[in-house]
């Protein structure tokens, strides 16, 4: 059963801004103190209540390096700077909180939002602990657990099939062990938790910045042109056509075109989209090596050389078939 948005609660280590209305607090403001501010350079997230979704940025030292987005039924990983659009900039209706939170948890948290849960076995019910921990200790499960309870979302981490660290929403004194039986004191009715788990979540993965992304659609665009005024009139068509050619492998090549705009931003981390870039880039300059005075490796660094540090860092040289120098 799909969870209520307006009830969900996550867990934290510290509240930087409990939660509050969306209407007394500049979002880009907090954000930009974020990374400002020592205290608030944290590990943690910020939540966001609107009245058609839940956003949640995703920190690292203050840093903004993910985002998702809830509508009530399922999550979506969403592009940093789609997700800060979606917040009106004088909204009338919404909520907010600034929390820090271990690392780890983050993880736990990012994976259930974006990755499928790995199945239980058909007969079991994980709602029923008496179940569920004996099975996982059997098979020296490795992984996380997701528990939700009417909005609550608490995670277990699992080690040989033993729970090596928890994360709850709610705060008490008790001990762990406590806490996790009383998430699991119904096993059926509105009362039961909705588990389900994963593998060991790696982390949260740092979505390219906006800045790269359209650097990489200038380069795509001055690419083009040059090889057109070499004569290679079809080198528009043959970019489109590698790029239609690759969206299997790189799916987020759907939000690039030729004219060096796009609509969004792409969800993937800095390497990947220079891989993809280098591959698809590679495909049309070999494609087009009839085409007067084209030498790629010239051609890639005379229109790179600016940025060629930023290039450089996210390894889209190295992604190349061709050595490029200056």
């Amino acid at each position: 059963m799909p969870l209520s948005a307006a009830g969900l609660r996550f867990p934290y280590e510290r509240t930087l801004l409990p939660r509050t209305k969306l209407a007394y607090i500049h979002l880009r403001n907090l954000l930009t103190d974020a990374k400002r501010d020592r205290a608030a350079r944290v590990f943690g997230y910020v939540a966001i209540w609107l009245p058609e979704e839940f956003l949640t940025l995703y920190l690292q030292r203050g840093e903004v390096v993910n985002a998702t987005t809830y509508d009530g039924a399922a999550y979506h990983a969403v592009a940093i700077a789609e997700a800060l659009e979606r917040v009106p900039s004088e909204p009338e209706f919404g909520e907010i909180c600034f929390h820090e939170a271990a690392e780890a948890q983050l993880a736990c948290m990012y994976a259930a939002q974006t990755e499928t849960p790995d199945p239980w076995p058909e007969e079991m019910n994980p709602a029923d602990a008496s179940r569920i921990f004996p099975y996982l200790m059997s098979t020296t499960y490795d992984g996380m657990l997701e528990i939700a309870v009417q909005g609550s979302m608490n995670y277990l981490v699992i080690k040989d099939g033993v729970v090596q660290r928890a994360f709850f929403s709610d705060p008490s004194a008790d001990p762990p062990p406590r806490r996790v039986e009383r998430l699991f004191a119904s096993s059926e009715g509105p009362l039961a938790p909705q588990v389900r788990r994963w593998p060991m979540p790696a982390g949260v993965p740092t979505q390219a910045p906006h800045g790269l992304i359209q650097a990489y659609r200038t380069l795509v665009h001055d690419l083009v042109l040059r090889l057109v005024a070499a004569g290679s009139e079809s080198a528009p068509a043959v970019a489109e056509h590698a790029r239609q050619q690759l969206l299997e492998r790189f799916p987020f090549l759907s939000t690039f075109n030729l004219s060096g705009r796009g609509t969004h931003d792409p969800v993937c981390d800095a390497q990947t989209l220079s891989q993809a870039v280098a591959t698809w880039l590679a495909e049309v300059l070999w494609s087009s090596a009839g085409a007067e005075d084209v030498i790629p490796e010239h051609l890639l660094g005379e229109l790179t050389r600016d940025r060629r540090h930023m290039y450089q860092s996210t390894g889209f040289y190295d992604a190349l078939p061709w050595k490029i120098s200056w």
